[in-house]
């Protein structure tokens, strides 16, 4: 496959963030202008709701438990109690209750903008309340060990044991939400992935799309599209929630455990920021290099996996060459640059880890340097220093997240740039609510010819070039076809004869003039290798019509006619699933195409060399066949046989020019060799 080489600097500039939200953004809510900013707003409305609700709800558990369990409440948790009572009768308590009423409010107001999106809200929602319950916990869990810690110095057993069966009685309901925070969050991840892929699939599979991105044809900058649709987009959908929910579950953690470092050191709080501000910056600048480097191992990576796969599926073609030496040093030198690139991969990976380690290492001792002076001048009780450490290293943990994961963010910045620019290839799908502007015109892509839709076939001053506009094919031509009239197109190999019908079904459109045909439904197209699907021999059949829209004895009539009465027989019945290009020989592959024509029952048929594995009497049968449908068909061929079921033959050459005559005065002014002996046939 070809594929052109990836930038090789990347950085966490404007492209990469637009190409983000281009598409995380669509999954939540439909891209509008000005979306983003609401998007954002609606993350901080939502995260609003879950510490309201997380607040009435700890009040509520809270009275709870001082009624059932009064003593305990009394003797060790008089102060949360205090606490709770003290939030109820300060404005703290009508500012969560405004704040769950209006969040709430907003999300019912922007419900049509939403376009039901309302689950992945809800379960996003349910994500960050158990994520915020956890982080509760884990300031609860603070506050046990300080008063454990105190109990210990103070050679307080009843204390210590009493708090010890807290901490058991914390972790016991801790166990159940990680359970649920882990299973939600990756069925959101599942449903994202299909959303997604299902949005690609649709543009796609729009307007030819697929065909575009083919790297025979025009675009051969998006290489391996299949890879990005199949194994980024999972990626992506995995890492950006695992992202974040990350983020906001930093932020939760910030709101959680600040307050109590703050209370208990306020330099230190202030030593944090700065120390965890200077290793951000460090990995940001490591990981713009990182990112390129990623990039190019997933390109490389797919070019190697798509040589492996081009072996497999031209095993035979390579076996009768017996060209096992090229194609086995082909795919080692696309393993070797696969392997160069990761060995580079390597080196920054373990300099940026040497760097984490460092870093990671050197914060064990910064809380020790700053608390213990403090509790040796008896500012503080000895449980502080355990209780400062855990909320140290909570919220360290909460500001070093982009040092903690550059790999993976490099890595996914790679994949952004990947999907992102698939993503821009395609055509915009309006149902998915996003608001884009028409992808590119690839560079030389001068397409002037004019395609309208009508009930014959006809080109008028047609000149064709390929794709690239390097070359011309056809200068200046013009017919005109009526229903029931049949084409035949000749010419030496390279004049443009396979490229003149993929400009009449719509794949070229690269030149000048008209080309007037019929809707592409009415049309059906049978090149020298048809298409075999992945399927039963019953959809074989029937492709391109939805499956069981045929009878099965229409079917079984069909083969009949074409003379394979005997292939369900032989393979096992009409639903059997087979590798069908190696089990059906070429002349069977043709002549089951030939079966399409019947079942589907197309008015325009286009035929590339379709009877070339045919044997005369095979080819007879079929075009009679034609012959007695009203159909219009154009046929491109070299046999001189053809002429017997055409009225029209355009001849072609390589020097862009062209003749139209009648099949019986081709026939008689026919000066090669191979005409003459048709002729005299």
């Amino acid at each position: 496959m070809t594929s052109r080489p990836a930038p090789q600097t990347f950085r966490f500039d404007r492209q990469l963030w637009d190409r983000f939200i281009a598409i995380a953004q669509p999954f939540f809510l439909p891209i509008t202008p000005g979306s983003t900013w609401l998007f954002a707003g609606l993350l901080l409305v939502l995260m609003v709701t879950v510490v309201a609700a997380t607040f009435w709800i700890t009040v509520g558990l809270t009275l709870l438990g001082q009624t059932l369990f009064p003593a305990f409440f009394t003797n060790l948790a008089g102060g949360l109690v205090e606490t709770i009572n003290g939030l109820l009768a300060s404005p703290v308590a009508y500012l969560a209750a405004a704040a769950l009423v209006g969040s709430g409010s907003i999300f019912v107001l922007l419900r049509k903008r939403l376009r039901r999106r309302e689950r992945q809200w809800l379960m996003l929602g349910i994500l960050l309340f158990l994520s915020f319950a956890v982080n509760g916990l884990n300031v609860a869990i603070s506050y046990v060990f300080r008063f454990i810690d105190n109990a210990l110095n103070g050679k307080d057993s009843d204390t210590f044991y009493q708090f010890l069966a807290v901490y058991t009685a914390i972790i016991v309901g801790a166990i159940p939400i990680i359970i649920a925070y882990t299973y939600i969050r990756r069925k959101l991840g599942l449903i994202w992935r299909e959303w997604l892929t299902k949005d690609y699939l649709d543009r796609y599979f729009s307007d030819r799309a697929y065909y575009k991105l083919d790297s025979n044809t025009l675009d051969t900058e998006i290489d391996n599209p299949d890879q990005r649709i199949t194994a980024d987009i999972t990626s992506f959908t995995g890492t950006t929630l695992v992202f974040i929910l990350d983020i906001l579950d930093s932020i939760l953690t910030l709101i959680s455990f600040t307050l109590v470092l703050y209370t208990i050191s306020k330099a230190l709080t202030l030593g944090l920021v700065g120390y965890a501000f200077m290793g951000t910056a460090v990995a940001v600048v490591a990981g713009g290099k990182l990112i390129a480097i990623n990039y190019n191992q997933l390109r490389l990576e797919a070019d190697f996996r798509y040589g492996m796969v081009h072996v497999r599926d031209n095993s035979e073609s390579i076996a009768f060459y017996r060209g096992e030496t090229l194609e086995r040093q082909q795919i080692l030198d696309r393993l070797g640059r696969a392997i160069q690139n990761f060995d580079l991969l390597i080196i920054w990976e373990s300099i940026i880890m040497l760097f984490q380690r460092g870093y990671n290492y050197f914060t064990r001792i910064v809380p020790y340097l700053i608390v213990a002076p403090l509790y040796f001048a008896g500012q503080m009780d000895f449980g502080a220093i355990g209780q400062a450490y855990l909320a140290f290293f909570q919220v360290l943990g909460a500001l070093s997240i982009v040092t903690n994961q550059i790999q993976d963010i490099s890595a996914f910045g790679a994949s952004i740039n990947r999907l992102g620019a698939l993503d821009e290839r395609l055509q915009p799908v309006d149902g998915a609510g996003r608001d884009r502007s028409p992808a590119p015109t690839p560079q030389g892509d001068r397409s002037g010819i004019v395609t309208q839709v009508e009930s014959h076939v006809a080109l008028d001053n047609l000149t064709l070039q390929t794709p690239n506009a390097e070359q011309t094919l056809i200068q200046g031509l013009s017919l005109a076809l009526q229903f029931q009239d049949q084409l035949l197109v000749v010419g030496p190999s390279g004049c443009g004869k396979s490229s003149l019908l993929r400009a009449i079904a719509g794949l070229w459109t690269t030149g000048d003039g008209t080309i007037t045909r019929p809707d592409s439904g009415e049309m059906l197209f049978l090149p020298q290798r048809p298409y075999m699907l992945l399927g039963t021999l019953r959809d074989q059949l029937i492709y391109p019509n939805p499956r069981n829209s045929i009878p099965e004895a229409k079917i079984l009539e069909a083969l009949q006619q074409v003379n394979l009465v005997h292939l369900p027989d032989r393979l096992g019945g009409l639903d059997v699933e087979r590798d069908w290009p190696t089990v059906l020989s070429l002349g069977e592959q043709q002549r089951l195409a030939f079966a399409r024509i019947l079942l589907t029952q197309p008015r325009y048929v286009i035929l590339d060399e379709a009877t070339s594995a045919l044997d005369v009497a095979n080819e007879r049968n079929l075009y009679d066949l034609l012959q007695q449908r009203e159909l219009l068909y154009i046929s491109v061929g070299h046999r001189p046989s053809l002429l017997a079921y055409h009225q029209t033959v355009l001849e072609l050459s390589t020097a862009t020019t062209w003749r139209l005559l009648s099949a019986a005065d081709y026939r008689f002014n026919l000066e090669n060799l191979d005409s003459l002996e048709g002729l005299e046939s």
